[in-house]
């Protein structure tokens, strides 16, 4: 991919921009933390589209105009790379997988990859999303009245899918093991860039050691996968068969067994953690918000009839989807695009130097009112409106990121949330057990803070019709 960088002589004639104070090396190491949704919202009101200032030792560049991120992300994209320093953490973690690796290699795994999620094969994927919701929507059943915590049933469910629908494989039985080892990797991932912690977790502290115990776990998680797909008889469709099954098209040799294990880590983490962090904080929003859960109710009433959903439904759950979006718009769960400038170039008439690194957060930029009427309000109505769409800037929304670097999955998740969403909100009305939103939690991922305890109500005791199990076993 080439680069399209400003000439030397547009360099010089763009503007410099300006920014906040330096927050310095001594700062960053004692652990320096701030709001980063009223820390960048400053930044971008003070100094508009382009910001610049130190971080630690680095020049930083704040991004928060929607030409600003397509030039970063799509544009110019050759020239602002993941060799950032919060990849190299990610990479001790996740390996070179998707979300990670660069370049030629990372075109190639993602081509390997792209059949897996291709839309025809999502509606094959459909019923193992309903199914997992089912399931769940039993298990609520008998919990009916009791506050549970939210964040751990969504991740469980989403982790479900994920095996089920990318996986071929069983994954109700390491749901816990996942959960504690991503606390510990997500935590200390977050903390770690923020302190500048960069050498690797291989002293022996109680600190380094948590940090190898939870990879170990997670990776002994995946080589069970790996070893249970491999045992099979016969051919499957499903993503890891695929990335088993693949030869490079110039030497004809499979993918490694670190590779394979890459690539798993990612869609294992990234695949099931996103999703479930996007459901948690629709269904705080919709106790928050009754008007937006009775139209939603109304809807899947409306479309369903008391069935489960299906690929087909996806069409008319228009206001359900439109849930899903509005909630990744005020709670994106990837909040922060990191990327290194690798040449000097310009973004929106701004200088922006080699070396430097590169912000954009998708909390600012969905939030920006130069392309949001009422930016703070939860209106999934917005989605609704169709003109409004067209007047508004693609980049102006980027939940999965965008252009060639858009998540891979992003169609993948949209689907799961939305028939999820839809197969529980026809029995259930869950309400938070404290009557406020919760906090947001800033690690890898801008999360809930705390468990999320949520009591699961009926919306109807005596609902008509069969269970979901039923339901989903009676013949067509």
């Amino acid at each position: 991919m080439q680069t399209t960088n400003a000439s030397q002589a547009e360099f010089r004639a763009a503007r410099e921009p300006t920014g906040p104070e330096p927050v310095s090396l001594w700062r960053v190491l004692r652990g320096h933390r701030a709001d980063p949704l009223v820390r960048w919202t400053d930044i971008r009101e003070a100094h508009g589209d382009v910001a610049h200032y130190r971080f630690a030792t680095r020049d930083t560049y704040f991004i928060s105009s929607a030409d600003g991120v397509r030039r970063v992300l799509q544009d110019n994209a050759a020239n602002y790379t993941k060799q950032h320093p919060s990849y190299r953490m990610l990479r001790r973690l996740l390996g070179n997988g998707l979300l990670t690796s660069e370049g030629s290699f990372w075109l190639r795994q993602r081509r390997l990859a792209q059949p897996a999620f291709h839309k025809g094969r999502l509606g094959a994927m459909a019923s193992a999303m309903t199914a997992a919701a089912l399931e769940l929507s039993d298990s609520w059943e008998r919990a009916a009245g009791e506050p549970l915590p939210m964040a751990r049933e969504m991740s469980k469910l989403t982790l479900q899918v994920v095996g089920d629908a990318l996986f071929g494989a069983e994954l109700a039985d390491k749901a816990a093991p996942v959960a504690r080892a991503w606390e510990v990797l997500g935590a200390q991932l977050a903390e770690r860039f923020a302190k500048m912690r960069l050498l690797p977790p291989i002293l022996p502290t109680a600190y380094d050691r948590a940090f190898r115990e939870a990879r170990r776990t997670l990776f002994r998680v995946v080589d069970e996968i790996i070893a249970s797909k491999r045992a099979r008889v016969g051919r499957s469709d499903d993503l890891l068969s695929m990335f088993m099954e693949a030869r490079d098209e110039d030497t004809g040799e499979r993918m490694s067994d670190e590779q394979l294990r890459d690539e798993v880590v990612t869609m294992l983490l990234a695949g099931h953690e996103t999703t479930a962090v996007g459901l948690t904080w629709a269904w705080a929003r919709l106790d928050a918000h009754p008007d937006a859960a009775r139209e939603l109710h109304a809807e899947v009433d409306r479309v369903l009839g008391g069935r489960p959903p299906s690929v087909a439904d996806l069409a008319e759950l228009t206001y359900t989807r439109a849930v899903i979006s509005e909630t990744l718009r005020l709670h994106p769960p990837a909040y922060i695009i990191n990327r290194h400038v690798l040449e000097d170039d310009v973004i929106c008439g701004h200088r922006v130097g080699a070396g430097g690194s590169i912000v954009i957060s998708p909390l600012v930029m969905h939030r920006h009112p130069a392309y949001w009427e009422r930016p703070a309000a939860f209106d999934p109505r917005r989605w609704l409106d169709a003109e409004a769409e067209k007047r508004r800037p693609r980049f102006a929304y980027i939940p999965f990121s965008a252009g060639p670097r858009q998540c891979i999955g992003n169609h993948f998740s949209m689907m799961e949330a939305t028939l999820v969403l839809a197969s529980l909100a026809q029995r259930f009305s869950p309400e938070l057990v404290v009557p406020s939103l919760p906090a947001t939690e800033y690690a890898v991922l801008a999360r809930p803070a705390g468990e999320v305890r949520m009591r699961i109500r009926r919306r109807s005791p005596a609902r008509a019709g069969a269970t979901a199990r039923e339901s989903a076993e009676a013949p067509a």
